[in-house]
């Protein structure tokens, strides 16, 4: 097959692609817009096209979207009328849509069987053992998610009313969050009716940043936040059997790992490459010629 393959990395603020030979040589790259196909799929299809054009810009070839095939990584694909929507209007000459968390899945590990664990303002684990893909958690932070940006910085708007209440010790962090609020514990409970997920996520920094200075309040949600990613990384572990590459990404990735059970501490590698490596890689292996990843 010949022509260009272009990966899709598409997430809620920003959208990347990458444009590759079909050796799977990136050649450029590009960055547009949030490309969420589920809020605003016509912005999100106007920015997919606009980051392809720039990767082709980039590598001093004049943009012809439909001589390239496309793999794009974006949340929301497992809602079957916007993957219609979009992947009807998508300029390229083929397309194939798969969620975000695959395209990272083929960065860190490659084609090898292995597993990651995404955490970020969610969580979400993939693992695929002897070529099959299995998804465990991320079910949003209502009902799931646990170990997340959105739950720590729930848990500490919870802890700091514990200690208003003086149920629980006050403690720096928890005097900080009360400080956000002028002090008042009824503004805080207006804020979390109303509150989505990144708005609970913001506090997530004060927790790792005052549990480093011995904070018993921090201390104590990281550690339940950990023992939720422990559980989840057994699970996955039970399905590549402990085999392969075992990755933790994410926002949260490079801050949790002291936190985590010694059996996962000592698996956890280096991914191979980022997700928009990832999605290129499948877009060639799905479309024509090879790929290495991290070439």
């Amino acid at each position: 097959m010949t022509g260009y393959f272009i990966g899709i990395d598409g997430g809620g603020t920003s959208c990347r692609a990458a444009l590759a030979d079909g050796n799977g040589t990136i050649l450029g790259r590009g960055r547009s817009g949030a490309s969420n196909i589920l809020t605003d799929p016509d912005n999100a299809l106007r920015h997919i096209a606009e980051a392809a054009r720039l990767a082709f810009e980039e590598a001093g070839i004049e943009p012809d979207l439909t001589a390239a095939a496309a793999v794009l990584g974006l949340a929301g694909n497992n809602v079957g009328d916007a993957v219609s929507y979009v992947k009807a209007r998508l300029p390229f000459r083929q397309s194939d849509i798969v969620s975000d968390g695959v395209i990272a899945l083929q960065g860190a590990i490659g084609d090898e069987d292995g597993a990651i664990g995404i955490v970020g303002t969610g969580t979400v684990y993939i693992a695929r053992h002897e070529g099959e893909l299995h998804s465990v958690a991320g079910w949003g932070f209502q009902v799931s998610d646990l170990g997340s940006g959105a739950r720590l910085g729930h848990l500490a708007l919870q802890e700091s009313l514990l200690a208003y209440d003086n149920i629980h010790p006050m403690t720096g962090l928890s005097r900080a969050i009360l400080a956000e609020f002028g002090g008042n514990p009824e503004a805080i409970v207006d804020f979390a009716r109303l509150a989505k997920p990144g708005d609970f996520g913001r506090h997530t920094p004060k927790v790792f940043e005052f549990a480093q200075q011995g904070d018993e309040a921090a201390i104590r949600i990281l550690r339940i936040g950990a023992a939720g990613i422990d559980e989840a990384l057994d699970a996955v572990n039970g399905i590549t059997k402990g085999k392969g590459r075992l990755c933790l990404l994410g926002g949260l990735a490079p801050l949790y790992p002291g936190y985590l059970a010694e059996r996962h501490r000592a698996r956890l590698s280096e991914p191979l490459a980022d997700a928009l490596t990832g999605a290129v890689a499948l877009a060639v292996k799905a479309h024509g010629g090879e790929v290495k990843i991290g070439a």
